[in-house]
């Protein structure tokens, strides 16, 4: 068995996972993990499958096949962990929306050398204001000689510019790597 990523993205639609799924299975694959969702009427996402390796180029077929329902995929090989040791980090930010808040903050992050393994992000309006407002929830994987009083600091002083709140915390999972 070999792990694929496999990204899909199609006009929302009634089975449409069942289809990708299909197609894996068919090819004595095993799905494993995955991250999907519906954003403005398109449904997109992101898996990891485990695929006999004999089975890659009937399967990249088969999800080649499902183009001519509108439904794009694409395939990938799994790429390697890194071995260097992270601590999990959760992030939460809020603040009033504009252009280059995921810029500037995932610029200061790669700097530190954190990688972003996880970030859901939104507008909305505020309950009492209505104005918009930028939400952000994040799990960082933040190399340990990194102490977290200088990512926060760090954190903070881009936080002061761009007028958002920021929380960091340990997670829950601990450690481990990338």
């Amino acid at each position: 068995m070999d792990h694929l990523v496999l990204t899909v993205i199609a006009e929302d639609q009634p089975g449409l996972v069942e289809r990708l799924a299909g197609c894996v299975a068919a090819h004595g694959g095993n799905w494993l993990e995955s991250r999907m969702a519906r954003m403005a009427g398109q449904f997109a996402g992101i898996v990891r499958v485990d695929v006999p390796v004999a089975a890659h180029f009937g399967l990249a077929r088969a999800l080649e096949g499902l183009g001519a329902m509108g439904i794009r995929v694409q395939l990938a090989p799994s790429g390697r962990e890194p071995q260097r040791r992270f601590r999990a980090i959760r992030l939460e930010l809020v603040g009033n929306d504009r252009p280059g808040i995921v810029r500037d903050i995932s610029r200061l992050l790669a700097e530190q050398g954190v990688n972003l393994e996880n970030l859901l992000t939104d507008v909305a309006p505020a309950p009492m204001s209505g104005e918009m407002l930028f939400s952000a929830q994040a799990l960082l994987a933040v190399p340990e000689s990194l102490t977290l009083e200088a990512l926060q600091a760090q954190l903070e002083s881009l936080a002061d510019d761009l007028m958002v709140e920021l929380n960091l915390r340990q997670d829950e999972a601990g450690s481990g790597t990338g």
